[in-house]
């Protein structure tokens, strides 16, 4: 059974940097492809960035574009979120999601989900 564990969330200032990471037990990470979502408080959860099983292709949302660097060690299970130029709209919950194969990060249009899930970590974007 896959176990997500997230880690590396915390206090920083806008502006700075942050790399979050979900590591992955149980499974072969590479079968998988990865998903880091974040839900603010009184906010919908919303996906942040998304990385093909191969690691070939990435996604990300508009608002994280250019800031935000999503990218996974097989060798390592784990997969990072290297966030940098924060700011305080980024402050939220971040998640980290997988499904195996690529149907969900191709195909997120016909209803395929990301099976498991991490606890997640606080990430707070504050002066």
């Amino acid at each position: 059974q896959l176990q997500l564990v997230e880690s590396g969330g915390g206090l920083v200032q806008p502006g700075g940097s942050l790399r979050i990471s979900c590591v992955a037990s149980g499974v072969t990470l590479g079968n998988y492809c990865i998903a880091w979502f974040r839900q603010a408080p009184g906010k919908e959860r919303e996906v942040v960035s998304s990385i093909s099983s191969s690691g070939d292709s990435t996604k990300y949302a508009d608002s994280v574009k250019g800031r935000f660097t999503i990218s996974r060690d097989d060798a390592k299970n784990t997969v990072y979120l290297q966030m940098n130029s924060l700011k305080p709209e980024d402050t939220a919950v971040y998640f980290c999601a997988a499904s195996f194969g690529d149907a969900a990060y191709y195909y997120p249009e016909l209803g395929n989900e990301y099976e498991y899930w991490g606890q997640g970590t606080q990430v707070t974007v504050s002066s």
